[in-house]
């Protein structure tokens, strides 16, 4: 299934304007919410502070929905079977823990983990639909998340902690962040007039 240049470039557009709005929600939800720190404090506790709860559970919800409607575009562009499934999975859970808040923690941590896990496979995925030195670049940047993952779990489940100077907060970052940047790389290398389909 191919479509055409535009396909690429809607997807390149919403996929780049994902992490945008979302790591925006996130600078301005930790200046705004009340003695947040975030080398302590765990990203989804700014969806449970009465300040910031509507901006960050709003722009979680519109990032898991722009993955799985940019994931589409995509899939019209390139064809590959695997985008639908890995965009939706990693939609799904940004969506689920939007509306499943810490204060429903069990059910929160699944849709969470589910983001966690499918917004970095996307980033090596992605790696089969690009050239060039972001090749390399997605499969370092979902690496990276995932390899913060399981020490980050570790240290939650209190088997070793690996949390170092960063803390929690800055560990979870670290799982987050660099499929975000990637994100943001892709969509741009998407909307460029040159990008040539792998």
């Amino acid at each position: 299934m191919r479509g055409t240049d535009s396909s690429r470039t809607i997807a390149g557009l919403l996929l780049f304007l994902l992490p945008v709005q979302f790591m925006t929600a996130l600078m301005a939800g930790a200046a705004i919410a009340p003695g947040y720190s975030i080398s302590q404090n765990a990203i989804s506790d700014l969806g449970v502070i009465g300040a910031t709860a509507w901006l960050f559970n709003a722009s979680l919800f519109i990032a898991g929905l722009l993955n799985i409607v940019g994931g589409y575009f995509l899939y019209r562009s390139y064809g590959r079977g695997w985008i639908p499934a890995v965009f939706t999975l990693a939609g799904i859970g940004a969506i689920g823990a939007a509306i499943f808040t810490l204060e429903i923690p069990g059910i929160h941590g699944l849709f969470a983990l589910l983001a966690f896990v499918f917004f970095n496979i996307q980033a090596i995925s992605g790696a089969t639909l690009v050239r060039g030195p972001l090749k390399a670049i997605s499969v370092i940047a979902g690496a990276i998340g995932l390899v913060f993952l399981v020490t980050h779990a570790a240290s939650d489940f209190g088997i070793v902690n690996l949390y170092g100077p960063i803390g929690h907060g800055g560990s979870e970052r670290m799982i987050v962040y660099p499929a975000l940047f990637w994100l943001m790389a892709f969509g741009g290398y998407l909307m460029a007039p040159s990008a040539k389909k792998r």
